[in-house]
């Protein structure tokens, strides 16, 4: 309950002060791309749940004509001015409306992931499930840790960073992560 509360709590200040950046990042991506400036997609959360995860649009409308694909360092996929809001994570910010709604929190026991690739992971290691018994995460120990995967096999690797936060979870765990996520992206660590 204390986690829900701060989660509440934290993402209700940070909409309200970060109100006026979170509305010139609407109009800069609105002007460079086509369509929606709120990128939609389903996500897997607590138990299994399917949700609605929101981000800023960093990709060009057809980025997934051929199907699924993972995220790379220079994406030729994404906008010029969506290279800049991932480089700093800016693309993330809608995402505290998801925690707002509690489909997610701010440390989670992973990031939300979608079935596609849950499927492949879930080939491969089973224990996949065990990190949604818990909330998906705005960060988890695996992105601190390993950072963001391109390819099922990193998502293996980083998996096993997520499972060793489950064996530890606490305040202080949960507070260390989050000062390690505002570090990385004040100081282009991620």
């Amino acid at each position: 309950m204390l986690k829900r509360l701060f989660d509440v709590l934290a993402s209700c200040i940070l909409l309200v002060m970060l109100s006026p950046f979170l509305l010139i990042i609407a109009c800069i991506t609105a002007i460079s791309t086509k369509g929606s400036v709120i990128y939609t997609q389903e996500r897997i959360g607590l138990n299994r749940k399917p949700f609605i995860m929101y981000k800023f649009v960093s990709m060009y409308a057809d980025a997934e004509k051929n199907g699924p694909a993972l995220w790379v360092l220079h994406d030729e996929r994404q906008t010029k001015w969506g290279e800049l809001m991932r480089k700093r994570r800016i693309d993330e910010l809608p995402q505290l409306w998801n925690i707002l709604k509690g489909d997610m929190s701010f440390v989670g026991a992973t990031r939300p992931e979608r079935l596609f690739y849950i499927q492949q992971i879930v080939q491969q290691n089973a224990n996949y499930w065990k990190l949604l018994q818990q909330k998906p995460g705005l960060i988890s120990l695996g992105i601190i840790e390993f950072g963001y995967a391109s390819s099922v096999e990193e998502m293996l690797q980083r998996m096993q960073f997520d499972l060793q936060y489950l064996q530890k979870v606490s305040w202080k765990s949960d507070l260390v992560i989050i000062a390690k996520a505002v570090y990385k992206v004040l100081f282009g660590k991620v």
